[in-house]
């Protein structure tokens, strides 16, 4: 199999194994703690957490953040969040702080809680959005009354050990770091004000800290050869192969076996690869100066539907995607982004939802590409994506010598060929 080095063009759909993502370089999550005014024993502050991911996005249940206080310090109040346990606040008479632990672990509150709880860009169950796809929903922020704390920029202590759950465990974090204090305008933008103190804490992803395992596979197919391309056997790990379900079990029809579990276990339908999503890429059609690929994802995990979901997949011909059909959503338009790595195509869904494991639990969309006369062929794997990822992780890919291989003597047979084995390696993949 051939390797080929040009500069590499992707297909990003909207709805690694390190910390640093070629496609992403610069991705993070910053908390940033904006200091607003001082108390008699401490201060108040808004926590503001912005994911600066392009493609990763934090699910259901949600962000946890916690970290270690310096001192003694205590929450009085919160707003917008609260803390997952109280701790111990015997020492206290009268008012009882919000929380007392010295390691407190906060949480986004729910929708729908009442307008005095509520704070501005809160409430939304911890969920966040990537920053490529909706910049918007991309931030969550909460206000903390802290007390027993220093009250001035000399005195007051900054937290440490910072720690994110988003909403598995990934992210590492690295120490509050003081910088310039934010700005802010006023609603008619005619005046600027600014905190008092402001820091930043910097986390960042690893797919290795995550699981140990990938989460998802990629499947290949042609319509050039009659071969479907499987996932590798045990791709995400076949520890769950026990406890997985049948397409056709009993167990699938009970009341709530599609409600999440609080460990945010899964329940998988039962594969030879047992990842909870497949993405399967289809070289389906070839013509004089176009050519045309079916990309379908399949959610095989009972338990969670996807909002927000991103695919991207990396391949040198993308830069020249000319339409795409869609059989789940609404059209598409144009989404662009630039990285460090040079410039990236893709594609956004208005339309952001897959949900979970059976009937509905796919979606599927056609992409028609101008071919590169420079560089397109249809030997040695060269049609088929050189990397994929979903929610920012990345799948895995079959072995290339086992890609599907183009006959010596298909080349002059591609076009009459082409519709009537289409069809036929889609009907293999429906009933497989």
């Amino acid at each position: 199999m051939r390797f080929f080095v040009s500069a590499l063009f992707s297909l990003v759909i909207f709805s690694y194994a390190a910390a640093f993502d070629p496609l992403d370089p610069n991705g993070n999550i910053t908390i940033k703690w904006d200091i607003m005014s001082w108390t008699p024993d401490g201060y108040v502050a808004v926590v503001t957490l912005n994911n600066f991911q392009m493609y990763r996005h934090i699910m259901s249940p949600g962000w946890t953040l916690g970290w270690t206080w310096a001192r003694r310090e205590v929450i009085w109040s919160a707003v917008g969040a609260q803390a997952t346990e109280q701790g111990d606040c015997s020492r206290f008479k009268g008012n009882i702080p919000h929380c007392c632990k010295r390691n407190p672990t906060f949480v986004d509150l729910l929708p729908g809680v009442p307008y005095n709880q509520q704070f501005t860009n809160c409430c939304k169950g911890g969920v966040l959005g990537a920053w490529g796809q909706d910049p918007s929903a991309a931030v969550s922020a909460f206000q903390l009354s802290v007390g027993s704390a220093g009250t001035s920029n000399r005195t007051v202590r900054l937290p440490r050990n910072f720690t994110l759950l988003g909403p598995g465990p990934g992210y590492t974090c690295g120490r509050a770091r003081v910088v310039p204090p934010t700005i802010f305008l006023t609603p008619d933008r005619r005046r600027k004000t600014q905190a008092l103190m402001t820091w930043n804490v910097t986390c960042t992803y690893s797919q290795i800290l995550a699981r140990k395992y990938p989460s998802c596979c990629v499947s290949l197919s042609s319509f050039y050869n009659d071969t479907v391309i499987p996932c590798p056997p045990c791709t995400c790990g076949c520890q769950t192969k026990d406890n997985c379900v049948k397409s056709d079990s009993k167990i699938l029809s009970t009341v709530g076996v599609n409600t999440p579990k609080k460990d945010n276990k899964p329940l998988l339908q039962c594969t030879r690869h047992m990842c909870p999503v497949r993405v399967h890429w289809h070289v389906q059609r070839n013509y004089k100066d176009y050519w045309r690929v079916k990309v379908s994802i399949t959610n095989f995990n009972y338990r969670m539907n996807y909002t927000l979901w991103t695919l991207v997949v990396q391949h040198p011909n993308l830069n020249n995607v000319t339409q795409v059909f869609s059989f789940d959503y609404k059209p598409l338009v144009p989404y662009e982004s630039i990285n460090d790595t040079g410039m990236f195509y893709g594609l956004k869904f208005f339309n952001d939802q897959l949900m979970e494991a059976g009937p509905f639990g796919n979606v599927q969309s056609e992409i028609l590409l101008r071919k590169d006369r420079n560089a397109f062929t249809l030997k040695e794997g060269w049609a088929f994506p050189h990397k994929v990822y979903f929610n920012g992780d990345e799948c895995q890919l079959p072995p290339p010598d086992a890609y599907p291989f183009l006959p010596n003597s298909a080349y002059q047979n591609l076009l009459s060929f082409s519709t009537f084995i289409s069809s036929f390696i889609f009907f293999l993949i429906a009933i497989w």
